[in-house]
């Protein structure tokens, strides 16, 4: 049985190098249990270094030559068993392991024998009434409540809580220390260690003590309903305290220390508590190596991983959410607390679901998604991955478990037969913050990267500058990704496919396009705060064009423009259209480039037996919006530009447009000019324009305002569409108003002229004529 040497007061120096106070009361071994009063008497006796020394060399030889640093220090100034304490997970060998693990018990029994910590601390522990500091024996259970008063002190100094004591930074210093030092074996965390002694029976009786197993198993069980209130507090404070110094966390601190060092994430070490100590900043500078393609051993990413999920699931371990997001957390998430339900309920806040939220909240949940990463594994985010299970075991069994593209996937269900109410929500309020920071979409980021320095002045991915707003590097990659070899400065393929992906999925809720959302808040409250159901607003936002204010108009434009050359983007109109895409116009819906072909696929099969009511409608409604200006017909813009520019200046409506090219055309032809001043491929496409605009008459606003009194006397049983309506009114003629009845009149002259522009006559007659 190992014996304990003669232990005198200036041995029991692991934290510091300062002379220890002799003041020393009684200390417990492993288990709480005394140690044994020889020693106990030893310690007071304050026996010689010289004792400790030849004993702590006589039984740790090997170790001590192992051991470079150990090695280099002074013999006999109590200094040997000090570093030993600090590199004992290096130790090999047994007896020497055994020897220094009991002396850190003896030390961690009693924070008095903590060399320094009294003089460090003693103000604070007044300061605070942490409890007595009188140098009689006092009971076991006590010692570690003084540092455990310490510890939660500086972290509400760190929150920023009300009346708040400021610690002194040597004893800041010194409370990391400690924690760091207890980092591997939870008996040396008093006041932990008596809070869960029941909890650990519970739930971790067959974990090992050391190297942080017990402190990692009790984490993973934070949550449980069985977890005794007194445990969980404890638990979190040590969570707190690795918040603030990553090193508190032995298995993070051991796994990633090659690759923290590789990467330059390294800690200054005379400050424990500065930026660099941080876990938000190791796990952001090793998860940019990451998404640099960078390698980060397995070991750091496991464990990285689980502090990413730690922080998703306890809001309370970001001090700055704790102190930014008090009144929202007050107001709208309280009891809350477990499995990242909070942290859910102020992201639902911070989409505008339940009234405004303050910018320094926002500041700090978009800071922690940042840092926890989730885009990157779903799984991160326990609350999400809790309510989308169903979903990703029907919808997306087919993707590996943790692949960033289950993300994707859930977004392209959203809104189906498949997808749960639960799921949706949790989607949308992380999906929210991915889409205000591009790189949170790893694929995305992956593919863009390059293209993003190049097109949009991007930097690393954690160096972009906080001066850009929310979504502006997306909105700069989308603006290049659909730019003609003639502009030039394109996207690359891949990125672009990345790009059309992202855009296809998040136009399903206007609040996902952060530039639409910023610069159309105003006109959404005015004129669409009625329309709730997917994909409502932007559609009111485009029926209202005219009315939107001009910032806000120019990006409805913008988006409508995009939509039209890529109609894919209007994902329910695709799902609605399905049927005729694949009956009519799948070859054009397997282009990887769309160009307009398939929206003008579906105007012509509008009246196929595939069609439905909600297709049918879709594909009316971009038509009506289409008509507001030419660009929004990227075909018909594509191929008339450089003609409206010549003949048509100034002239934005796009039944203007064709009004205008249309009569050049004609003049041109009874004129019989050699040379048509409009082109081939412009002609070709306006007459396309105007067979379509010819079947319903909505798509011709002067002949329809002209007859709008006539229809609704007239025609109010008829439906719009297959030129219905205009039949209807010519059959009644000789009823109609005076202004009708010239605009129908001028209307049947033309179609005498050139018939193709008779809708109905070319369907009735179609298979004759050819």
């Amino acid at each position: 049985m190992l014996r304990l040497p003669v232990v005198g007061p200036e041995t029991l120096r692991p934290i510091c190098r300062a002379g220890c106070s002799s003041d020393l009361g009684v200390f417990s071994g492993r288990g709480g249990q005394p140690v044994g009063l020889q020693a106990r008497l030893l310690v007071r006796g304050g026996k010689s270094r010289a004792g400790v020394t030849s004993a702590t060399v006589e039984v740790c030889k090997a170790t001590i030559s192992e051991i470079k640093e150990c090695a280099a220090e002074e013999l006999g100034k109590g200094y040997l068993v000090s570093c030993l304490v600090d590199h004992r997970s290096n130790i090999s060998d047994y007896q020497c392991n055994q020897y220094i693990t009991k002396m850190t018990s003896i030390v961690f029994s009693d924070y008095r024998l903590i060399c320094g910590f009294m003089d460090k601390c003693r103000d604070d522990i007044n300061a605070l009434r942490c409890g007595s500091i009188s140098t009689g024996e006092k009971d076991i259970h006590s010692q570690g409540e003084v540092i455990a008063c310490l510890e939660k002190g500086l972290v509400r100094e760190a929150e920023e809580q009300p009346g708040a004591h400021a610690i002194k930074d040597d004893c800041k210093k010194a409370i990391m220390r400690v924690a760091e030092l207890s980092s591997d074996d939870f008996h040396l965390d008093r006041y932990l260690y008596f809070a869960c002694r029941e909890d650990r029976e519970r739930f971790c009786e067959n974990t090992l003590a050391g190297e942080g197993r017990v402190y990692k198993c009790l984490f993973n069980h934070k949550f449980e309903e069985a977890m005794s209130e007194r445990c969980r507090e404890a638990l979190t404070t040590r969570q707190k305290l690795i918040a603030q110094d990553y090193k508190v966390s032995y298995s993070l601190a051991r796994a990633c220390k090659s690759d923290l060092r590789k990467y330059r994430c390294s800690v200054d070490t005379n400050m424990p508590r500065a930026r660099e100590a941080r876990l938000s900043y190791l796990l952001l500078c090793l998860e940019s190596a990451v998404h640099r393609g960078r390698v980060v051993s397995g070991e750091c990413q496991g464990e990285m991983m689980d502090y990413r999920r730690m922080l998703m699931e306890d809001f309370s371990l970001s001090p700055e959410i704790v102190l930014h997001c008090r009144s929202e957390i007050e107001g709208h998430c309280s009891g809350l607390h477990r499995k990242g339900r909070t942290l859910h309920c102020l992201m639902r806040v911070g989409r505008g679901d339940m009234g405004a939220i303050d910018p320094n909240c926002q500041r700090a949940l978009q800071t922690l998604i940042q840092e926890a990463d989730p885009g990157a594994d779903y799984r991160i985010d326990r609350a999400l991955n809790e309510a989308c299970e169903s979903v990703i075991q029907t919808a997306c069994k087919h993707i590996r478990n943790g692949d960033p593209m289950i993300l994707s996937c859930l977004m392209e269900h959203l809104y189906t037969e498949k997808m749960v109410e639960d799921c949706e929500h949790r989607l949308l309020e992380l999906q929210y913050f991915i889409a205000r920071d591009w790189k949170l979409d790893p694929i995305l980021y992956k593919k863009c990267q390059g293209d993003a320095a190049r097109l949009c002045h991007t930097h690393g991915w954690n160096e972009t500058s906080e001066m850009m707003p929310p979504g502006a590097i997306f909105s700069c990659l989308y603006r290049h990704a659909y730019r003609s070899v003639e502009q030039g400065r394109r996207l690359s393929r891949d990125c672009k496919v990345e790009v059309q992906r992202i855009l296809h999925q998040r136009a399903l809720d206007v609040k996902l396009d952060p530039e639409l959302q910023r610069r159309c808040m105003t006109d959404l409250g005015k004129w669409c705060s009625e329309k709730t159901e997917a994909g409502q607003e932007l559609e009111c936002l485009q029926d209202h064009l005219e009315d939107l204010v001009s910032d806000c108009r120019d990006v409805v434009g913008n988006l409508t423009e995009l939509e039209s050359e890529d109609i894919q983007i209007e994902a329910l109109l695709m799902r609605a259209c399905e049927p005729v895409i694949q009956a009519h116009c799948h070859e054009v819906a397997d282009n990887q480039i769309d160009t307009g072909d398939l929206m003008e696929c579906l105007v012509q099969n509008k009246h196929q037996k595939e069609m439905n009511e909600k297709c049918a409608v879709g594909v009316t409604h971009f038509q009506l919006i289409q008509i507001k200006d030419f660009r929004f017909s990227y075909k018909f813009k594509t191929a008339c530009k450089e003609d409206v520019l010549k003949l048509c200046p100034n002239i934005k409506k796009k039944v203007d447009v064709v009004i205008c090219l249309s009569t050049t055309v004609r003049n041109d032809t009874l004129q019989e000019v050699k040379e048509q001043r409009v082109s081939v491929k412009c002609r070709k496409q306006l007459r396309v324009e105007e067979v379509e605009m010819s079947e319903d008459i909505r798509l011709e606003p002067e002949l329809y305002d002209s007859c709008k009194q006539d229809i609704t006397r007239l025609c109010q049983n008829v439906v719009f569409g297959n030129a219905q309506v205009i039949e209807c009114l010519k059959e009644n003629k000789r009823q109609l108003t005076s202004r009708c009845h010239q605009r129908i009149f001028k209307l049947q002259e033309v179609e005498m002229v050139d018939p193709e522009l008779d809708y109905q006559l070319m369907r009735v007659c179609k298979h004759m004529i050819r």
